[in-house]
């Protein structure tokens, strides 16, 4: 599978450098924002009726933030690649849900169109590219324009391998946030699978990084609420049955700590080459890395709960 001529897997460097640099911001702008405002949407049906993140809610996420870092590790989008292979295993599964979903009585085609459309999947990678970029900026994140275009493209690429049209695919970041705007608008308002699926992802977020204390764990819960309400707005949060809460200070905070670590950075490296390792360390605690390769096994049954391991 060649790539088109506009793919310079070289040029990515930079994007994989930004998201390193800022791997607090990418962690958080991605769940407690892209995420959260995904579910919004009527992409949560699927998820919903597939029950994948309500009975493996944990994994579903360890293997989004793993994709994630691959495809911005060096090398990873080059053919065969783990972000490569893990972006077109996104393809095959989404093939297969869709065929599932298609044969069920569960879905309404009429009512809710294609599951996981190609539309769909273009306005997701909206998200995950161009809506991440302003919810890093938002939290504090500093990139340069190099930067950005780096990781627009770095997402381009695995969203065409993941089997989105050039025809729908954006070309930059503007046009992304052009994109997903208007698929906001063809949106409904969030329905009950929205709700439920918001909320179990917040509420996932301390076992996706491994706190199985259930006192800390509701503190890291209710502090994900405070940054998603932030970040999402209280109109939204409000839609979703969030639990009512300041946001006060709660970005300052951020882009202050932001501005510390440049700081140390700068005038301290190696105290700050080891905090970078332990936020690495962090990182790759909450991707998927329990199986010994990647596999392309796929779900044999509509419902999680009863499918083959996958």
């Amino acid at each position: 599978m060649s790539p088109p001529d506009w793919v310079d897997v070289p040029a990515f460097n930079a994007g994989i450098h930004m998201f390193h640099r800022n791997r607090q911001m990418v962690v958080a702008g991605m769940l407690a924002g892209v995420l959260v405002e995904g579910f919004s949407t009527n992409i949560s049906k699927s998820f919903f009726i597939t029950g994948r993140l309500r009975s493996q809610g944990v994994q579903r996420l360890q293997q989004n933030n793993r994709h994630m870092v691959e495809i911005f590790c060096p090398g990873g989008m080059e053919p065969y690649g783990d972000g490569w292979r893990l972006s077109f295993r996104i393809r095959i599964v989404h093939a297969q849900v869709r065929y599932l979903l298609n044969n069920s009585r569960d879905w309404d085609v009429g009512a809710w169109g294609i599951p996981l459309s190609a539309a769909h999947c273009g306005y997701a990678i909206t998200a995950f590219s161009a809506r991440l970029l302003k919810h890093m900026r938002s939290l504090g994140a500093a990139f340069s324009q190099e930067e950005a275009t780096s990781f627009m493209a770095t997402w381009r690429y695995s969203g065409l391998l993941m089997g989105i049209p050039e025809s729908i695919l954006f070309e930059g970041e503007v046009d992304a946030l052009k994109l997903h705007d208007i698929g906001t608008m063809c949106e409904p308002e969030p329905g009950a699978s929205s709700v439920v699926l918001a909320n179990s992802l917040v509420n996932s977020a301390p076992l996706v990084v491994g706190i199985g204390d259930p006192v800390e764990g509701k503190k890291l819960s209710q502090y994900v609420y405070k940054v998603s309400r932030a970040l999402i707005g209280d109109s939204l949060a409000s839609q979703l049955n969030y639990p009512k809460q300041s946001t006060f200070g709660v970005l300052l905070w951020f882009r202050v700590k932001a501005r510390y670590d440049r700081f140390m950075s700068r005038f301290f490296p190696k105290i700050a080459r080891q905090r970078n390792a332990a936020n690495f360390s962090t990182l790759m605690s909450g991707s998927w890395y329990n199986d010994e390769s990647i596999t392309y096994d796929l779900p044999d049954h509509i419902y999680a709960e009863e499918s083959s391991k996958w």
